[in-house]
């Protein structure tokens, strides 16, 4: 898996369904980018990153849902901390939840109205400044690539 940036003053040059960007919405800087996994159906999101024993910065794993719901997690089977950032279905950044502990059974709520969930390796989010008001660009999330 790779990272970058869009170049200054695009959004999402590409609108890729294996990069997800987030714009901070306190800035006007270049989107962060993040190269992902798309978890789309029951299946792959019942896998999620269970197992995965490591993963490169600026990566993750975006969760999809075909509907706005109240998510929660957990990190059975999962060998890493994680952050996850919760958001509306416009790509909003609503919640965070950093640092989940590997291996810990207890449910991690995402709030009410979370369309789509991104994972990524835990202390990233507070480390790149991410907070709540962020938007997410990708493809899934109507019409942020436009």
């Amino acid at each position: 898996m790779a990272s970058g940036a869009a170049a200054q003053g695009e959004v999402a040059p590409q609108c890729d369904p294996n990069v997800v960007y987030i714009q901070k919405h306190d800035s006007s800087d270049v989107p962060l980018r993040f190269l992902v996994s798309v978890a789309d159906t029951n299946e792959t999101r019942a896998q999620g990153l269970m197992f995965v024993p490591q993963m490169p910065d600026m990566a993750g794993m975006l969760f999809v849902y075909d509907q706005p719901e109240t998510p929660y997690f957990w990190m059975r089977n999962t060998l890493i901390p994680l952050d996850m950032v919760f958001a509306s279905p416009e790509g909003v950044v609503t919640h965070i939840h950093p640092n989940a502990i590997p291996r810990d059974e207890t449910a991690i709520p995402g709030g009410p109205n979370v369309q789509f969930v991104l994972e990524i390796n835990g202390g990233q989010a507070a480390a790149l400044g991410l907070s709540e008001g962020d938007r997410m660009i990708h493809p899934s999330i109507g019409e942020s690539c436009n």
